[in-house]
């Protein structure tokens, strides 16, 4: 049974239990194991570039299967997509806490990235069915915050896990978690609406092989590949994805949201998430290594040191939220990418001996920064793609987060493998970059003329008018069938 306000209580409460377990599992696990790299390098006696495959086969995982899962989503019901990823992710975990080489460390984190994409693809297209239409600002908040905390708090995580356990209790304890979550969704996620179109298996192979390739490609030219080949890599990528765009130009409810990516703010909204999160995974997994073997600090001092990062976020985000229903996602995101910017090249500058307090603040100020742009910026995604196109937005959403988070970590493993000192503070000066130009292109959605223009924030799901005005830009941009 599906509800067309929301879910009534208290349902509606234990559905958000489950959703923000379930969510705050996957995306933790993407950054959970940085602080123990180099413990689990060693330990599986290899090479710190080769170690980074703990992070990019989850990454990469959740990078292939995330639309066509989105996608599915649609067409089978979002609570069996996201029940079945949550299944999946828990017995996976339970695999990572078993393993005793790095293959089968990667594999089960591979398996693992699959059932994080089912959890995280249709995350929000839940939220839209959770939560009533005159609430949904403030679940789509609650949402980016736990996003946000969880993604920052793992390396704090993983220390707290480590002061007492060796690595694989970073995974095991996924499980009896895991297992919750599962009991409390199955009896309390929400029914949607499903589509009568047919899943698109082409679109979903196209879709894997694009994404899949060009992150493959970027990893592997961090270990060793010849640039040539690297290039030729990219040719096909190319080719792959103008064949996968040329299809869903042609398809009334394609895999990939072109339709929504045609609507200005929606695009602009997609660019900064993709640079603002490749520079936040650039700095978390290169920081670690910073901490640890340049100055000499233990894992658990490393996790301590990071903590005010999701602390800053998990004040500062909930403020955001609350700005956002009044002023645009392009002028908030844009103030807090040159926030977070300031703060990574100050940690790119540390001193040669810097005590806890020169760490501390500058940790926290890139953390005000992250939480201040990242619900808006969701606020922003979600709030221009009309109600039957949740799924589209949900998993554009969900991919350009996970393209940029693989992007940074695949861009770690480069500097790791080619430089041989410097590498950490190399990637904190590249994460500046790219916190930059998110700024720039958040700065750009003022000067777009569409909803949520200007200095003043608009919520088109509470304006007739302007949402009206999205249906014809649908209607205009996407093909008939």
């Amino acid at each position: 049974m599906t509800h067309p306000d929301g879910l009534p209580f208290p349902q509606r409460a234990w559905a958000i239990a489950a959703i923000g377990l379930s969510i705050t599992m996957a995306v933790m696990d993407s950054s959970i194991a940085n602080v123990a790299l180099p413990t689990i390098a060693k330990d599986l006696n290899t090479a710190p570039s080769f170690s980074i495959w703990i992070v990019n086969g989850y990454q990469l995982a959740i990078m292939v299967s995330l639309l066509p899962l989105s996608a599915l989503g649609d067409i089978i019901g979002f609570r069996k997509v996201y029940l079945g990823g949550l299944i999946v992710f828990t017995l996976a975990s339970l695999a990572c806490a078993f393993s005793t080489t790095l293959g089968q460390l990667a594999a089960a984190r591979v398996l693992q990235g699959f059932g994080a994409a089912g959890i995280t693809g249709v995350n929000i297209a839940l939220v839209r069915f959770v939560y009533p239409q005159s609430q949904l600002g403030r679940g789509i908040g609650i949402n980016a915050v736990i996003v946000a905390v969880s993604a920052a708090a793992g390396p704090t995580i993983a220390a707290g896990i480590l002061a007492v356990g060796n690595w694989p209790w970073l995974f095991a304890v996924n499980v009896p978690l895991g297992l919750a979550a599962i009991a409390i969704g199955w009896k309390n996620l929400p029914f949607s609406p499903r589509a009568r179109h047919a899943f698109d298996w082409i679109s979903a192979g196209l879709s894997a092989a694009t994404f899949g390739l060009l992150i493959g490609s970027i990893d592997l030219l961090g270990h060793g590949q010849p640039f040539g080949l690297f290039l030729l890599e990219m040719l096909v990528v190319a080719g792959i994805g103008y064949v996968l765009v040329r299809r869903q130009l042609s398809l009334p409810s394609p895999l990939l949201p072109i339709d929504l990516m045609r609507i200005p703010i929606f695009a602009l909204s997609v660019g900064t998430s993709v640079c603002s999160f490749a520079a936040q995974m650039l700095a978390l997994v290169s920081l670690p290594f910073l901490f640890q073997m340049d100055l000499k600090f233990s894992a658990i001092q490393t996790g301590l040191f990071i903590t005010p990062w999701p602390i800053a976020i998990g004040i500062v985000a909930p403020i955001a939220g609350r700005l956002s229903d009044r002023y645009s996602a392009g002028l908030l995101g844009g103030i807090g990418l040159l926030v977070f910017a300031a703060g990574l090249l100050s940690l790119a500058f540390l001193p040669n001996a810097p005590g806890p307090f020169d760490i501390v603040w500058r940790m926290a100020l890139a953390g005000v920064g992250f939480g201040f742009f990242q619900s808006p910026n969701n606020r922003a995604m979600i709030g221009v793609a009309p109600r039957e196109r949740s799924g589209g937005a949900s998993g554009m959403l969900g991919t350009a987060r996970l393209l940029g988070q693989t992007s940074g970590a695949a861009i770690v493993a480069l500097l790791f493998s080619r430089l041989h000192q410097g590498a950490p503070t190399v990637s904190l000066i590249i994460a500046t970059g790219f916190a930059l130009i998110a700024a720039c292109v958040s700065f750009a959605r003022l000067y777009d003329q569409g909803p949520g223009s200007g200095l003043r924030s608009a919520n088109p799901e509470a304006d007739p008018a302007m949402h009206a005005n999205l249906l014809r830009q649908q209607q205009n941009l996407t093909p008939t069938p």
